[in-house]
């Protein structure tokens, strides 16, 4: 048992994410007319790959290649119970997990997010970044990675290829389902109990947005422009035909973080 939230928060980081990941990453970006095109990958990478390794219960090394942003595209890092999830912008559930820009600041050039969905050794992985557009924020990049580990010892089944993103959600709808809920700097020492939500509707999900689908069953709900209050962003991922798991980020009236929402909706 974790002696703290701050050590459960680190255990579960090693639960999730140890692995030799690989996968090609995908980039979808806006086009010279200014649309953001979700079908075509402006850039893709066949060789991104995440070795997570840990040496102890308390060091690891993350080991980063073939990625979209960092200088020859590699970087290495290393990790730590101690200075782990420092900002508290880290957040872990068990099989859903990244991390999450805490507000949107003016003084900084992106508000990010790294999602991550796991289904045995499969890690369906999702960035978001919006940057600056006048006076509010645009949706910019969307990048995706269908990681397998290759250290796994048996071939997970296959996952839903893309598809269309109404269809997928159609039949979805109804599904019962279970939430868990995280609040931002609160980190529990024990995993937070599922409690039961409110059924699947697409209606909530879409929340009003466009909707978009991508390998491995990645489903997401995004303003393309951030409104000027409160707003939530919505992503999912089908696990396996009956399974499908939805994360929720709120923010506020004043564009703060209020909670990570964890809902798995298994078909009944």
């Amino acid at each position: 048992m974790a002696s703290t939230g701050h050590d459960r928060q680190w255990q579960l980081n090693r639960l999730n994410f140890e692995g030799h990941w690989c996968g090609t990453s995908r980039w979808y970006e806006r086009n010279t007319d200014g649309r953001l095109d979700l079908e075509r990958a402006a850039v893709e990478i066949p060789g991104t790959c995440y070795a997570i390794s840990f040496s102890d219960p308390d060091t690891g090394l993350w080991d980063g290649s073939g990625l979209r942003f960092a200088p020859q595209g590699r970087r290495r890092l290393p990790l730590s119970r101690a200075s782990y999830n420092q900002a508290g912008q880290c957040w872990q559930f068990r099989g859903v997990a990244g991390q999450s820009s805490l507000a949107v600041d003016a003084g900084k050039p992106r508000f990010g997010h790294e999602l991550n969905f796991f289904a045995g050794r499969a890690r369906s992985m999702l960035v978001l970044l919006y940057e600056p557009c006048g006076s509010l924020w645009r949706l910019q990049t969307l990048g995706v990675v269908p990681f397998r580990c290759s250290l796994a010892a048996v071939v997970d089944p296959e996952r839903p290829p893309r598809g269309d993103a109404r269809q997928h959600l159609a039949e979805l709808e109804g599904w019962p389902g279970q939430i868990e809920r995280l609040l931002p700097g609160q980190w529990p020492a024990e995993d937070p109990e599922p409690q039961a939500c409110e059924p699947f509707r697409t209606a909530a999900f879409r929340n009003g947005n466009p909707v978009a689908g991508f390998d491995d069953g990645l489903l997401c709900s995004l303003p393309e422009l951030l409104p000027a209050g409160a707003f939530q962003l919505q992503v999912g991922c089908r696990l396996s035909e009956g399974c499908f798991d939805q994360l929720s980020l709120g923010y506020d009236s004043e564009q703060r973080l209020t909670a990570w929402e964890r809902r798995r909706f298994q078909r009944s």
